[in-house]
């Protein structure tokens, strides 16, 4: 179900399909050389692989815009291999395999709430805060002295995820992790 929008409609986060394949609009530049017709300049990602293209349109060009239905869903819980989340709306359940999720899987935490975008009944995105709290589960002790400017241990978080924490971090603690880059913030 897509429909024709012009390139000189486009949005940063907006969704295209080209190809048989959704493209989501990262960003996009309108060029008017002095000679010549003007053209749109696109940095697309598929949105089921994650690879990033450049792209070209001439100006005005009509291109099929995918209708991303974007639903808050709530983490429920693990069920063997699947993630099952509540829509916050209809408070209908969706089980959800990992490889769908992508990275955003090892920052669920139950009860925590997230984005997913669908189209045609396939989950293609998901978005996630910037930054969640989890607790360490396996670290090793901070030795008394060793307090080396910016040295770093390997923890393991509730989730299952390791990240490289200061020597002060202790089993128990909380940590502020970026969802987008996997790097220690702070203690919580």
């Amino acid at each position: 179900m897509a429909e024709q929008v012009d390139t000189n409609s486009f949005k940063n986060g907006m969704h295209i399909e080209l190809d048989g394949k959704v493209w989501r609009i990262l960003d996009f530049q309108h060029v008017k050389p002095g000679k010549g017709g003007a053209f749109v300049r696109t940095t697309l990602k598929n949105a089921r692989t994650g690879a990033v293209i450049d792209r070209t349109f001439r100006a005005a060009e009509k291109v099929e815009q995918a209708i991303v239905d974007k639903r808050e869903m709530q983490f429920l819980y693990r069920e063997a291999d699947e993630y099952v989340f509540m829509d916050t709306e209809s408070y209908d359940q969706l089980h959800v395999r990992p490889a769908a999720l992508g990275n955003a899987a090892g920052y669920l935490v139950e009860s925590a709430n997230a984005v997913l975008a669908m189209y045609e009944g396939e989950i293609i995105g998901v978005d996630i805060p910037a930054s969640v709290e989890l607790t360490v589960t396996e670290t090793e002790p901070g030795i008394q002295g060793d307090r080396v400017s910016g040295a770093r241990k390997p923890a393991t978080l509730e989730t299952g995820i390791t990240v490289q924490v200061p020597l002060f971090v202790n089993i128990g603690d909380r940590v502020k992790v970026d969802t987008r880059s996997g790097d220690y913030l702070t203690r919580v």
